[in-house]
């Protein structure tokens, strides 16, 4: 895994100190873009799943430089998943609207390096997950 550890770091730190309506943010992008995710969350607090995607951020971010524990985190998070009926066709739909929300945030920090270094981090993760999902069906 080969990603851009420095970028995703920085874009990340640059979020940081306004989390908590970036992840509300990411939801609102997803519902509105793609409402056929919006009956997952039905009875989910979403105040407490908008503090778990920002800190499963953090997770990621923090253990870019550790592939194994990170590898290991996110294959466990996509095991988890499965139990909240994560099908492999949501993962697309998340990452849309991570990266919409990640673009409305660093604005004209948002350049094409940061881009490809949160996209091509987010089909790695994806993977990783879906790796961890299959591993319990």
């Amino acid at each position: 895994m080969s990603l851009n550890a420095d970028l995703l770091e920085q874009s990340f730190d640059k979020i940081k100190p306004q989390s908590e309506q970036f992840a509300a943010s990411f939801y609102n992008n997803l519902f509105e873009n793609s409402p056929e995710a919006k009956p997952l969350f039905a009875n989910t607090d979403m105040a407490k799943q908008q503090q778990m995607l920002v800190a499963a951020l953090a997770l990621v971010v923090d253990n870019l430089r550790k592939p194994d524990v990170l590898n290991k985190a996110v294959k466990n998070l996509g095991a988890r998943h499965v139990k909240y009926g994560t099908k492999t066709e949501h993962y697309p739909l998340v990452g849309a609207a991570l990266l919409k929300t990640f673009e409305q945030y660093l604005g004209d920090e948002w350049t094409p390096d940061i881009k490809k270094a949160w996209t091509e981090a987010y089909g790695v993760l994806s993977d990783l997950m879906l790796e961890g999902a299959a591993s319990v069906e």
